[in-house]
Order: C-alpha cells, then structure tokens, then sequence
C-alpha cells in the first residue's frame, strides 16, 4: 500500500509513512505523536510537502513513524481552499476556480490514487506535452479542452493518457463550426400565480388581498394588491401585455389553481384570444404549482419578521410584502445559471447599496415654498420600503397620516419607535377590521387557505403613488400611545392549583374559519353562495308582492348579508345569505318593536337543570323565521340588488310578511311562535318570557327561544319526538339535531360530567380512598356542654 494514497475524510491531517514522498522535509522540535484506531501511537518525525499531482501539492504532511499507509485528509484539503466532491466510482478535488487538480477512483469502499506508474512524487500525473493534446482534441472530433482534461485525470477510458491544456488554447476549426450568437436576457414563457389572503386586517390602501406572479424560468416575482379577488384578471392580463411589449418571443402559458379568480370566462376568452394556455393544478393539490406556492411562503416570513422587529402595526402588512419580494428579486439566486432572479430579467447585477431596515424611524425634508425661519426642516416617519417606479422611498409620515415617496430621506439609527413608551404606534387592530373569520396571513392557496400582499416590478401601476392617505378611522391611532402594564404577575405555588399541571396543554389558537364575503359582487361566481341566495330570494318571492309603486311612495332599500353557520368544532356546516331590509331608511316611528331574547344566563340554567334531570337538549333552526308573520303595515321595499326583474325592474315587493332588518320584524316572529306554542299546550315563563313549558303525564318539555334557534329537551322521548314534528309541520327548518353549538356555548352531552370531582381526588391521593355517606364518623361519642344553651 505504499505506492497508494487513500482519501480519509476521518483523518485531522495529511500523513504518510515513507520518506520517498516527501519533496522537502523539516524536521519537528517537539515530540507529537498521531494516535491510531487501536489506541496505538505513532511519532512525528518530520512535517513536508508532497506532490500528488502537477496541480495539487499536499502541504503540512505528517511523515509518522511506522505508519504503513498514505492518508489525504478532507478537512485538510477543505481548510487550504479546495474542495473535495464524492460521485460514484470517483472523488474529485477541485481549486477556489472550480478547476479540476486531483481525482481518485473507488476500490471497494475506499477512494484511492494509485501512484506506481510515477518515478518520482513530483512528477505523479505529469502530462503529456501539449502536441498529445492537439492529436486527441482533433480525433475525437474537436472534443472541447476542458472536457478532454477532465476524462484523462479520471482514467475512465483506456487508452487515454494523462493530459495536460495550455491556458488561451484556440481551435480555429472550432470557432467555425461551433460559434453561436450570444445569449440573450431569457424570457418568460411560463406565469405561475396565486391569490393569498384574505389578512385579518386591511392595509392602508384598504386591501385584503394580494395576487402573486412568478416567472417560472428567472423566478422574477411580481406582487399585487386588490381588494377582492376578481380584480386579479385586470392585473394577470396588463402584465401578460407588458412582457409581450418587451420580448420578442411569445408567452407560452400561466399557470393557476382553479380558485373562481383563475377559472372563469374571462380568463379563458384572454387566454384564447392570445394564445396562451391556461394550465391548471389539480385540486387540492399545491405541490403542482409548488414554485409560486414556496414563493409565498418566502414572502410572507419575511415580511412577519419585518413587521416583529419593530412592531410595526399590522396594517402596514402591505408594505411590508411590498419591501419582501423587492428584496428577494435581488438576493434570490438560480443556483444552476449562477445569476439572481434581477440579473436573468434586467441584464445587470443588482445593487445593495440603498437598502435599509424596515421599519425604522427617519425623517423627511421638508419642501414646502415659504418655511418660517425657525420652522422644522423635517417631518419625523417610519420608513416603509421602496418605490416601484422611482428611484424613491416609502415613508409613512406621522403627522400627516399618510404614505410619501421621497429621495429625500436620513434614516435614525435608534431603538425601534413602536417599542418605546414615548411616541409609541397603536397595532390599529381596532380600526377596519377583516370580513368574518378571515384566515391569518399566511402562505397559501387562493381556495383561501392563507395571506396577502403590492408590485415590484420595474414600471408595473401599484396600489398607491406618490401620496397615499390613510383611512379616515386609522387617523386618531397612529399617535395615540400604547399604554404599558406595570403590573407584576404573581406565581402561584404548585400546591395551589387544581388539576394536573404536568398534563398536556394545547389550543386551536390558528384555526380560523371560511370567510364570508361583504358583497354580492364578491361571490357571485361561488355556487354555495349562488345556491344559498336562490334559496333565499325563492322563500322572499314566495312570501311577498312584486307590485307598481304608488303614488308618493319611498321604498326602502334592500341588501344582502352573509353568514357561516358552524358546527361544535368550528367548520362551516352551511352559507347564510339573508336579504334585510335597510330599517334605517323605513322612516315609520313603532312604539311596539321589542321582542324578548333569552339571556346567556338562562340557557346556562337550563344546561344545568337537563344535565341534574339526565335528559340531553335538542336544537332546531327554524328557516326564514321572520317570514312567518303578517304585518299590519303597509311596507314596500325595492328589489335585491344584482337580482332585478328583467321585464319589470322598476317595480317594487309589497311586503305581507315581515323581513329581516324591519324594526317590528322580531317582534312579529315573537308573537307568531308564541301564539303556536300556547295553542300546542306549552305554558309561557313568569320571569323568562323566551322559557315555554309543557307538562303531559307526569313528563315535562321544555323549550328555549333565542330569534329563530330553539333549543329544548324534555324526560320523555316520545313527548320530545312529537314537538319536533308538531314544529316541522308548522315551520320550514333547515337544522334539527343534538344540541352541539349554541351562541359562544360548545356543548358535548354525555355521562362522563365527574371528570372535575375525579380530578380533585387524583390531586390529593384520593382516588381509591372508601367512599363515605356523610363527612364525619357516625360512631364518635359526643359530650354535652354543660355551659351552653340548649337549642332545642
């Protein structure tokens, strides 16, 4: 094994046993010793250098007494500059150029240079002279240079010797036959986009949304603000225009889930007219549109680290994605073509230089015409990020509320402002808030999965410019001061607290539930909308007029809400879309409008008296309640919005029943039900006049009203049995099951309810002690007091 040289990546250093190797050698002056994997030792005689190729000398050699092997260290290798790379059958070890200076083949499971062909260390793989190279570049039928180098230190073909490439080596040959016009700036043939959002809170432009494109070759990104998500079509289609203006080459295809915003006419005529293919993902599927999905995902962290560092309010969430994918444009790096996404687009490698932290507090120069002379020179703001169509930044000016584009711009290098106790920034949480149950900005899907975000490209419109004020109700927040809690919070020793602290904690903190949209524009290409707003307009035209308008008549306006019905666990069982009408505008004064609602504490009384009785509670929802009372008014109100009569559109519904929004409406539904149950039996509560009670045969029913949801139970099965048929018979219901979700209440009804007693036991060791009938021992003799008084 003398004549050969194992890579050991174990190994802390270069080391062989025969002198023969060395070119030079000095000799140690203190005693080291290498220690073997047997515990052995060997001594250190002398330090050198070694030559195992015309490139690659090993420097710092251990000659190591009685060693029978020659060992290459890794580490060694790596801290000199090189690098070591491990394919099958072969180990490469290349220079800080990506040069090839070393390589070893696999003998069983070791990488090893056989040198026995060499004469001497410093000749081992010397080449061939230069004229070899000539012969075999021109016979293996002008094969490139490097190529022919790099197969002749590997030893993969046989016959093939060492050879060796001059630097500046020019085939004319070559160059006629195989050169090629230089490449160009590639251009985008593929789109990948999604929708993120809808964020808990609304950026300062009033945006909930954020519309994300990426360019499947450079990764060059995109990102736009829109308010609902049909708005995405104008901003996809004015980009697809502008990279045709700028390339030669035609767009291929975009690429999309099959989110409504994506799948729908209008995409689908663009794409026609122009020539693209519309690709989809399959549903429910994100990995096959996985590039754009990991670029949200990069966004979206980075602008929640942004927006952390300073506690910035999260109503600038905007600007902060905003800062992100302008950032990330210029750092995000296409590993195989060695250039970032802003070079591959624009020719040119992006500069650093203007970049500063999000965020901070800086300060903006003034330039108003006539300043007095002992007038601020500037406005105090916090920094927000950088323009998209000027060499400008974002500025978020404290005293005028509003965002600025400026050049004129010194940053403070201080403490983050929205930290300190002084001057500090309210989160704006209670300002515009998201439609309901709106998921937290995330990374996600446009099947509303997660988070949103403004545009970065070089010229592309963006949602504000130059100025851009803040709503009207985040004006009294961005001075107001975050008041800081001295108090100190106490812990409490561990022998004071009931129940298992050791016991795992957990909480549904993320859940969030599906959003409900805030108009009917919205969701109109959403069939479980759709569905549940027919439904709703055939119960409405079923139960009211559509008439001429009379003389001096004022209708009042009619619009659409939206609601989710939930289950226990919080999933969305069913859409809710209700037409109210608009009570503000009814103009009519009712001294009779109030209708009794059951108070939470009366529903938590009757939990309590069915779990003592053992009887579980059952829930029915009766559907379209209010419209099942007459009114003794004469009301007219105008068609539901988007779905006007074609033939008769000016015409107006003469309401016979009441509607959801009219100030006597609950009290109509009130005195309906009421009047149903009375009839039926059921005896009204003296105190709690929403409490109906029935009593038959020695069993009791009872019935709890809150508007249209009736909860009851009762401790007979066949009388409970008989009021939910009675009530389907009288009303249209559209839930009728066990008592899960009701109001704020999660309720789960079993026998399992000693859970807290078992508990208490478990705390104090009382789990298997004998149970007792009374609390003291009945056997202990008592003695009289003979100074006390009798009671008796």
């Amino acid at each position: 094994m003398e004549d050969v040289w194992i890579m050991d990546s174990c190994c802390s250093r270069h080391m062989t046993g025969h002198r023969k190797w060395f070119s030079s050698l000095n000799p140690v002056s203190t005693k080291e010793y290498i220690t073997f994997r047997d515990n052995g030792q060997g001594k250190v005689l002398g330090v050198g250098s070694v030559s195992l190729s015309a490139k690659l000398s090993l420097r710092e050699v251990a000659f190591v007494w009685n060693l029978g092997f020659n060992l290459v260290s890794v580490s060694q290798l790596l801290d000199e500059g090189f690098e070591v790379r491990f394919k099958k059958g072969a180990c490469c070890v290349l220079d800080a150029e990506d040069t090839l200076v070393c390589s070893l083949l696999s003998f069983g499971q070791v990488f090893r240079v056989d040198l026995t062909s060499v004469s001497g260390p410093t000749r081992c793989f010397v080449a061939s002279p230069s004229a070899d190279i000539w012969k075999w570049h021109r016979s293996l039928g002008h094969l490139s240079f490097d190529l022919l180098v790099r197969l002749s230190s590997m030893g993969l073909i046989r016959g093939l010797p060492k050879l060796r490439a001059e630097k500046d080596l020019v085939c004319h040959p070559c160059r006629h036959g195989k050169m090629v016009a230089a490449s160009h700036i590639p251009v985008s043939q593929l789109l990948r986009m999604d929708t993120v959002g809808p964020a808990r809170v609304a950026s300062v432009s009033e945006k909930w949304y954020a519309l994300v494109v990426v360019d499947d070759f450079s990764r060059f990104s995109w990102v736009f603000f829109i308010e609902f998500k049909d708005e995405a079509f104008g901003f996809v289609r004015d980009l697809v225009l502008r990279l045709r203006n700028e390339s030669h080459k035609a767009m291929r295809a975009i690429r999309s889930d099959n989110g409504g915003e994506f799948r729908n006419s209008r995409f689908e005529n663009f794409c026609r007219d122009r020539g693209l293919e519309h690709q989809f993902s399959s549903p429910y599927t994100p990995p096959q549109n996985g590039v754009v999905e990991r670029k949200n995902r990069t966004l979206v962290e980075m602008a929640r680290t942004m927006l952390d560092e300073h506690r910035t309010p999260r109503r600038f969430w905007a600007e902060a994605v905003n800062t992100a994918y302008y950032i990330a444009n210029r750092i995000f790096l296409r590993a195989f073509l060695g250039k970032t996404s802003y070079e591959l687009r624009f020719g040119r490698q992006p500069s650093l230089k203007h970049l500063r932290a999000f965020g901070c507090m800086c300060f903006v120069l003034k330039k108003a015409g006539h300043l007095d002379k002992f007038e601020s020179r500037c406005l105090d703001g916090i920094f927000l990020g950088y323009a998209s169509n000027s060499r400008a930044f974002r500025v978020w000016i404290l005293e005028a509320k509003q965002v600025v584009e400026t050049c004129e711009v010194m940053m403070k290098k201080v403490p983050p402002i929205f930290e300190n106790e002084e001057g500090a920034v309210d989160d704006g949480d209670a300002g515009a808030t998201a439609p309901a149950a709106a998921p937290a900005l995330s990374a996600t899907s446009s099947d509303d999965e997660g988070g949103p975000l403004p545009t970065a490209s070089s010229s592309l419109p963006r949602q504000q410019a130059h100025a851009e004020p803040g709503p009207a109700e985040d004006a009294g927040e961005v001075t107001s001061k975050i008041v800081l809690s001295r108090q100190v919070q106490r812990d409490h020793p561990p022998h004071k607290m009931i129940g298992d602290i050791h016991q795992p904690f957990f909480s549904h903190s993320a859940y969030v539930a599906s959003f409900e949209p805030r108009h009917v524009s919205h969701e109109l290409s959403d069939p479980n909308w759709v569905n549940a707003m027919h439904e709703e307009l055939e119960n409405f035209k079923r139960n009211h007029d559509l008439v001429e308008p009379p003389p001096n008549c004022h209708p009042i306006g009619t619009k659409w809400v939206f609601k989710n019905k939930q289950g226990e666990d919080g999933m969305v069982v069913r859409n809710k879309a209700r037409l109210v009408a608009q009570d503000f505008k009814e103009g009519i004064d009712y001294e009779e409008t109030f209708a009794p609602v059951a108070h939470l504490e009366a529903i938590r009384i009757l939990l309590a008296f069915a779990a003592s009785k053992g009887f579980k509670l059952q829930q029915i929802d009766v559907k379209s309640a209010f419209l099942n009372r007459f009114i003794e008014e004469e009301v007219y109100v105008r068609q539901p919005p988007d779905f006007e009569s074609a033939k008769f559109p000016d015409r107006v519904y003469k309401l016979r029943k009441a509607l959801y929004g009219l100030k006597q409406a609950p009290r109509a539904w009130y005195a309906r039900l009421k009047s149903f149950l009375l009839k039926s039996g059921f005896v009204v509560g003296s105190v709690d006049k929403t409490l109906f009670l029935l009593s038959h045969d020695g069993d009791t029913l009872i019935v709890q009203i809150y508007v249209d949801d009736i909860i009851f139970g009762g401790s007979s099965h066949a009388l409970v049995s008989s009021f939910a048929e009675q009530m389907s018979k009288e009303f249209e219901m559209s839930l009728m099951d066990e008592l899960q979700f009701f109001l704020v209440l999660q309720i789960k009804q079993g026998l399992e309810g000693t859970f807290y007693t078992r508990d208490i036991l478990k705390k104090f060791n009382m789990g298997d002690s004998k149970p007792m009938t009374t609390p003291m021992s009945t056997n202990t003799a008592l003695d009289a007091d003979e100074d006390g008084d009798a009671v008796d």
